[in-house]
Order: C-alpha cells, then sequence, then structure tokens
C-alpha cells in the first residue's frame, strides 16, 4: 500500500481539476503538494522530496513542456494534455515525460498510471547483475548510469528503464505490446506511439542509432554493431 510518505507535486492552473486530483490522489494514500505555474512547480521541486509530477500542459508563464525540459528527467512525470492530439503527447514525450494521459481523464486511471510509474521508480536495479554491456554501451544498474565509448550519456528514468530492458535481452526481438506493458507498466492497444517516440530519443542520445534496430511490424532488438 503506498504511504504518505510518498509526494507527489501537481501542476494544474484549473481549480476544478486539480481539486479533483488532489483529492483522489489523497484518498489513495498519497501526499499531494498543489501548485498552479511552473514557476512554483519549479520551487517546489527544491523545498521537497517530490518523488512523481503530474503536470499539465496550458500552465500561465513557463508552460509544461519547458517545466519537464528543466526538470530534465530527475522525477518522473505524468503530463496532462488538453486534448488528445498526438503532437502535444509527442512533444511532451520529447521532453521527457514519463507518461501522458489526455484530459478529461478518469482519476482512476491517473491513479493505476501514477502507482506504475513509481513502481518504476522504485524498482531494485540490483536483483540480477549490476552492469550491461552491447557494444559500445555500457549501463549500471546501481549508479543509473550509461556510458558510450567511454561517455556518459544523460537519459531519463524512462530512457534508462527501456535500455535496461532491451539490453538484458541482446539479439532476442521485443514487441512493442511487451515494452509498454513492461517498462511503462500498463497495456493499452494503441498507444505503442508512446514505445515509439521514447525509442528515437535513445537512439538520439546513444549516438548509435544501429544498436536498436526496428523489426518491422513487430518491435525492436537490441543488436551489437
Amino acid at each position: 500500500m503506498t504511504g504518505m510518505a510518498t509526494t507527489i507535486l501537481l501542476v494544474e492552473d484549473e481549480p476544478s481539476i486539480g481539486a479533483l486530483v488532489r483529492s483522489y490522489l489523497a484518498r489513495e494514500g498519497f501526499g499531494v503538494l498543489w501548485v498552479r505555474s511552473g514557476e512554483d512547480a519549479l520551487a517546489e521541486l527544491t523545498r521537497h522530496p517530490i518523488e512523481l509530477i503530474v503536470l499539465d500542459i496550458g500552465l500561465p508563464g513557463i508552460d509544461g513542456f519547458e517545466v519537464c525540459r528543466r526538470v530534465g528527467g530527475r522525477v518522473p512525470i505524468i503530463m496532462l494534455t488538453a486534448r488528445d492530439d498526438e503532437p502535444d503527447r509527442v512533444a511532451g514525450l520529447e521532453a521527457g515525460a514519463d507518461d501522458y494521459v489526455p484530459k478529461p481523464f478518469s482519476p482512476r486511471e491517473l491513479a493505476a498510471r501514477v502507482k506504475a510509474v513509481l513502481r518504476r521508480s522504485r524498482a531494485d536495479g540490483t536483483t540480477g547483475a549490476d552492469v550491461s554491456s552491447l557494444g559500445p554501451v555500457t549501463l549500471s544498474r546501481t549508479s543509473r548510469e550509461v556510458h558510450v565509448d567511454g561517455r556518459a550519456v544523460e537519459l531519463t528514468q524512462r530512457e534508462f528503464d527501456l535500455l535496461d530492458y532491451l539490453l538484458e535481452r541482446p539479439n532476442m526481438v521485443v514487441s512493442r505490446d511487451d515494452l509498454l506493458a513492461s517498462v511503462w507498466g500498463f497495456l493499452s492497444p494503441g498507444e505503442t506511439r508512446t514505445v515509439e517516440v521514447h525509442v528515437a530519443q535513445l537512439r538520439k542520445k546513444l549516438g548509435r542509432p544501429e544498436l536498436i534496430r526496428t523489426i518491422r511490424g513487430i518491435g525492436y532488438k537490441a543488436v551489437a554493431a
């Protein structure tokens, strides 16, 4: 059961939505800090041990995309989008968000996604070998660091988990649905665009796109180039 020690930062300027989300997450056992602007969100991150951010895109002043970029993967983020619009979803994921929920949404679904993201962020990386490597890529689970040819690469939490999952299965084809269920913690047909965006970002950051091969109509596999 989730305890009150888990603090979620809710960033939402619309009073009715903010009050609903805060009330529901509190009922689920989370501590919720609610702010109404991007500037306040960034300030609260320096004052409290935040474990997850629920972040609206359309904010006064600094918008959700910019907040996400400034957080830089230090804290997992679920973005709230004003409409089920693919450009907004893709832009949010590219900015570093771990998941998104389009408005209008079910508070129950949001709570489930919060729990799924937290499960991934708290997963113990020491259950298997600490280090995985493939070609020039080396990944350390204990320090959560990735190096390519000895160069440190900064990844978001979700990008790290995605790479970790693929490196644990070298030369094995992994479906998009499998990645969505295992890395994101949920399976929702038609949502695999999330996986595709994160794979694209991961390839870009590693600088070695050939290491993650697309298997047409199925998914991906990590290969030593």
